[in-house]
């Protein structure tokens, strides 16, 4: 039987876990979301990990956990934000399966992740929430940095206003004609 894996990159807010278990089920495959299978694990929330052990470490489970779910056939992976940020992930990725990028502009994250509760990434150092322009220098930042690594991707569909299942038929069609 054929390998079949469809990772899901993209920064976060771009949609990877929406959009993951529709396209599988539309293609009739599994869905994993590497880190909610990276909390099961742990039994900690990603936040907690972060503050707990730190980023080092959670990137290291992260490439732990990748390398366990590569080996899976016919199924869809929505990677990390940061899952990309790694040569070593990319590599994995590269060797077992084909990498769709989720492109979202800077705007359409802000306004998908402005009253999420659960990114620390986007708190200041005395945990009061930052502004607008703040956010969207953040994300720009952070996405300029990932640009390198995203680019690496097999194939990118740009998310920015499109309803979830115009973007699951889009990347469908490019499934069935890359790996089915």
């Amino acid at each position: 039987m054929k390998k079949r894996l469809v990772y899901l990159a993209g920064f976060m807010g771009s949609g990877k876990s929406t959009i993951g278990p529709i396209l599988a089920n539309t293609l009739g495959w599994e869905f994993y979301d590497l880190d909610h299978v990276i909390e099961k694990s742990l039994k900690m929330k990603i936040t907690q990990i972060f503050e707990t052990n730190g980023e080092e470490y959670f990137r290291k489970k992260e490439t732990e956990t990748l390398t366990e779910l590569s080996v899976k056939a016919n199924c869809v992976l929505a990677l990390g934000g940061g899952t990309m940020i790694s040569n070593d992930n990319i590599a994995i990725m590269k060797k077992t399966g084909k990498i769709v990028y989720l492109h979202t502009d800077p705007e359409y994250i802000y306004d998908r992740l402005k009253n999420k509760r659960d990114r620390p990434i986007f708190k200041k150092e005395n945990s009061e929430d930052v502004t607008k322009e703040e956010f969207l220098a953040k994300i720009i930042r952070l996405m300029e940095q990932r640009k390198p690594y995203y680019s690496q991707a097999d194939s990118t569909f740009n998310t920015n206003g499109k309803s979830v299942g115009h973007t699951v038929d889009e990347i469908a069609k490019y499934v069935s004609k890359e790996l089915l």
